[in-house]
């Protein structure tokens, strides 16, 4: 492999997009010398743009801002080990995963460190190709985006699970109560005609840890508190689309008030062609006792410019339970290699 160093790379790259330098020829000869199986960097760039129709905070209020801005190193070494290193560069550079792997066998692995609990599907992949720019928000309203722990992993005929324990405190080092996140995945792949595909999961966990922030909603939990879902995912040539359903239940850490926060999506899509797609989704979110419940639409483009850039554009509609609905506009361009 070349001797380039990795920064150098980092920081050239991008620029050699903007003026013209790659070709498909380079872009293929950059893929040649960076992503091997053994060593493999990625490399994600996000500007964002919010616009809330009214002078507001919704959708993140007037502003431009970065999404994920990343740095991605992995790969696959003799004798069965992975591993991989994420970092975030947004305001200072943060650990998004930082994990060691053993592969057991093809249908069985084991993975250490700091990485995604597998509790939600559309926490799944990478913001690199979510469908919307921002994801559902059952997903931060109820779970942290990284766990520290180990999670065991593995699929057998169409069959998938994920078992996991972590501290349950997000990416924060240590454990300073001794309570655990403990969490289950079970799925089923079901492939059909055309090589379409339907994805079946339910996800559960129970997290013992004491007085811990529930996702973004503001709220602590005082002892125990309980996660569980479901999720069907569709996916074909032309179309495709994802329902997921996720609620916690918890007690109020200093209201003593026992709440539920349930959130429900529905996301629909067409490939309209090789380089473009059109999306719709109906998000819900609605909490027991503090109120605050709420219906969102988002309408979405999302278009592949090129091999390695692309843009997305999103309108927003909420209707607020007791309020002004309200509405705004998100635009992304992406640069991923």
């Amino acid at each position: 492999m070349n001797k380039l160093p990795l920064f150098i790379f980092v920081l050239l790259l991008p620029f050699s997009m903007v003026y013209g330098q790659t070709t498909s020829d380079t872009v293929d000869d950059l893929k040649d010398r960076f992503k091997s199986e053994e060593l493999n960097v990625g490399l994600l760039l996000q500007s964002v743009g919010v616009l809330s129709l009214d002078d507001d905070n919704f959708n993140g209020g007037r502003q431009f801002e970065l999404g994920a801005t990343r740095l991605d190193i992995k790969g696959q070494l003799p004798n069965n080990f992975s591993y991989r290193l994420q970092l975030d560069f947004r305001r200072s550079m943060s650990v998004m995963d930082a994990q060691v792997g053993y592969r057991f066998s093809d249908q069985f692995r084991v993975v250490t460190g700091m990485f995604k609990p597998y509790l939600s599907a559309d926490l799944d992949p990478s913001p690199a190709s979510t469908d919307f720019i921002n994801r559902a928000r059952l997903v931060g309203s109820m779970l942290n985006s990284r766990e520290l722990g180990v999670t065991a992993l593995g699929e057998t005929e169409g069959f998938n699970y994920r078992f996991g324990i972590y501290n349950g405190n997000g990416r924060q080092l240590g454990n300073d109560d001794n309570g655990f996140l403990y969490t289950a995945r079970f799925g089923y792949e079901v492939n059909l005609e055309n090589e379409d595909t339907v994805n079946f999961g339910l996800n559960g966990a129970v997290n013992t840890s004491e007085s811990e922030r529930v996702g973004n909603s503001g709220l602590f939990s005082s002892g125990d508190r309980t996660i569980f879902g479901a999720f069907v995912k569709y996916d074909s040539d032309r179309f495709f689309g994802t329902i997921e359903f996720l609620q916690t239940d918890f007690e109020v850490q200093g209201l003593n008030l026992d709440e539920s926060i349930t959130g429900f999506y529905a996301t629909v899509g067409n490939n309209i062609s090789d380089q473009s797609q059109l999306l719709a989704r109906f998000d819900h979110l609605s909490y027991d006792e503090i109120g605050n419940n709420s219906n969102r639409i988002v309408l979405g483009w999302n278009y592949q410019a090129t091999e390695l850039v692309s843009f997305q554009v999103n309108g927003l509609l909420q209707f607020n339970e007791g309020d002004d609905n309200q509405a705004g506009i998100s635009g992304n361009l992406q640069f991923y290699f």
